[in-house]
C-alpha cells in the first residue's frame, strides 16, 4: 500500500503500469464511489481497473479520499468531523487539483463512479482533461436515491452492511457516516451541479443502469455540456454499478470511447 501527502492528509494510492501502450497517454484517474476505496475497484477475483489500462494502453491511479480505504480517517465524523453537504465540491475543486499536481499529472482522464463521477464532472466544469468518464453519476437530487440512501443506513445499523464494508476500510463506521449523514442532511436536497456541467469541454462518455436504484436515467441525460454532445450508455441488468454488474460491456464502451484519442 503506498501513501501520498495532499494538503496534509494521507491518502491510499494504488498506480497501475500502462498495459504495453504509450506513456505518452494521459493516465486514468479512478475515483471511487460514496462507500468505495481502492479495494473496492477489485472485482470478483480481478482488477476491473488494471483490465481498462491492460485495454486502452494507458496508466492507471486509484485513491481511496479521506475517511475510506486506508487514508487518513476523519475525526469525530458525526460531530465535528461530519462533512458539508457540498463535499463533492471541495474534493474536485481542492483536493483532486493537489493530489493531481502532486503525481504530476496535468490533463488526466477521469474515470468515476457515483459520488466520484459527480466529482470527476465537477472537476472538468473547470481543469482540462483529456476525457470525462462517468458511472451512475449524481447531477442532482432525486427522491429514488434518499430512499436507497435510507434503506442503507437501517441496513448498516440493522443488518450486514457495516460488515461486508469492513473488507474494505480501517475505519468502517467513518467511511460510511460521513456519506450517508451528508445525503440524508436537510442541506443536501440543494445539491444540483447541472449548471456546472454546461461548462465541460472534453469528450463525455456516461453510463447508467437501467435497474439503478440510486438514480434514474435523468442523471446522466441532464449532464448536458452546452459546447458538445455526451455519449449515453443504459445498460439493461445493471444496477448502480456498470463496471461490477456489466464488467465486460463497460470495459469495451470505456477502450472504444478513449481509442480515437490515443
Amino acid at each position: 500500500m503506498d501513501l501520498i501527502d495532499v494538503n496534509g492528509v494521507k491518502l491510499e494510492l494504488q498506480r497501475i503500469a500502462p498495459g504495453g501502450g504509450s506513456r505518452a497517454l494521459a493516465p486514468i484517474v479512478f475515483l471511487h464511489e460514496g462507500l468505495g476505496s481502492v479495494a473496492m475497484w477489485q472485482g470478483r477475483g480481478s482488477s476491473w481497473p488494471k483490465q481498462v489500462c491492460e485495454a486502452t494502453g494507458r496508466a492507471g491511479v486509484i485513491y481511496s479520499r479521506r475517511g475510506y480505504g486506508h487514508s487518513d480517517p476523519i475525526a469525530d465524523v458525526r460531530g465535528g468531523g461530519r462533512l458539508p453537504h457540498d463535499y463533492m465540491h471541495s474534493q474536485a475543486f481542492d483536493v483532486l487539483p493537489a493530489l493531481l499536481q502532486a503525481l504530476g499529472v496535468s490533463k488526466p482522464v477521469l474515470l468515476g463512479h457515483s459520488d466520484g463521477a459527480s466529482i470527476a464532472l465537477l472537476y472538468a466544469s473547470r481543469s482540462e482533461v483529456e476525457a470525462c468518464i462517468v458511472m451512475a453519476p449524481h447531477v442532482m437530487v432525486e427522491d429514488v436515491s434518499i430512499t436507497s440512501i435510507e434503506q442503507a443506513r437501517v441496513a448498516f445499523e440493522t443488518g450486514d452492511l457495516r460488515q461486508r464494508l469492513a473488507r474494505f476500510h480501517a475505519d468502517v463506521d467513518s467511511a460510511f457516516w460521513q456519506w450517508n449523514d451528508a445525503w440524508l442532511s436537510p442541506a443536501f436536497r440543494s445539491f444540483d451541479i447541472r449548471p456546472q456541467c454546461r461548462h465541460i469541454r472534453a469528450p463525455v462518455l456516461a453510463m447508467q443502469g437501467l435497474d439503478d436504484m440510486y438514480g434514474t436515467m435523468a442523471q446522466i441525460e441532464q449532464i448536458a455540456p452546452t459546447l458538445l454532445s455526451v455519449q449515453l450508455e443504459k445498460l439493461a441488468a445493471c444496477g448502480h454499478s456498470p463496471h461490477r454488474d456489466q464488467p465486460a460491456v463497460s470495459l469495451q464502451l470505456v477502450s472504444d470511447f478513449l481509442r480515437p484519442l490515443e
